[in-house]
C-alpha cells in the first residue's frame, strides 16, 4: 500500500538509532515526512534549514535535555509555534507536568505504541492548525 500524501513534516529529536528507526518507519508508513536529529545542535541546524509541522522531543539525551531544549525551541521567534511533543520513559508522576511547563505541547510514552502513534501525531497537528 501506498503512503498518502505528505500529511507534514516532522524533526523527530532523538539519540537512540533503534527509536529513530522504529519512529521514522512507522510515521512514513503514515504518509509523514521524517527528518532525523541526534542531539539538540543538530536540532536547531535541521529547524534553521527546514519548514516543520511537529517536533517530536526526546527528553533524555546526553548533550542537552529534552526539557532544556524545548524551552530554547520556544523562545525562538520563528519556531515558537512549532508543536513540540515530548516522547520519552519518563512515566513518574510529575513527568508528564514537567513536560508541559518547559513548553511540550503534549507526551507520548515510550515505549512507543505503534498502533497508536500516527493517531496520536495527527491529534497534535490538528489541534494546532485549529488555534
Amino acid at each position: 500500500m501506498m503512503p498518502e500524501a505528505n500529511k507534514g513534516t516532522i524533526l523527530y529529536v532523538e539519540d537512540n538509532p533503534d527509536n529513530r528507526s522504529l519512529v521514522r518507519r512507522v510515521l512514513g508508513a503514515e504518509g509523514y515526512s521524517v527528518v532525523e536529529a541526534i542531539n539538540a545542535g543538530q536540532a536547531i541546524e535541521k529547524l534553521e534549514h527546514g519548514a516543520f509541522d511537529l517536533i517530536l522531543m526526546d527528553i533524555n539525551m546526553p548533550d542537552m535535555d529534552g526539557y532544556t531544549l524545548t524551552a530554547k525551541i520556544k523562545g525562538m521567534k520563528s519556531y515558537s509555534k512549532i508543536p513540540i511533543v515530548a516522547v520519552t520513559a519518563n512515566v513518574m508522576r510529575g513527568d508528564r507536568e514537567k513536560s508541559l511547563e518547559a513548553g511540550c505541547d503534549g507526551y507520548i510514552q515510550k515505549p512507543i505504541d505503534i498502533d497508536t502513534l500516527g493517531q496520536q501525531i495527527e491529534k497534535f497537528l490538528t489541534r494546532s492548525t485549529n488555534v
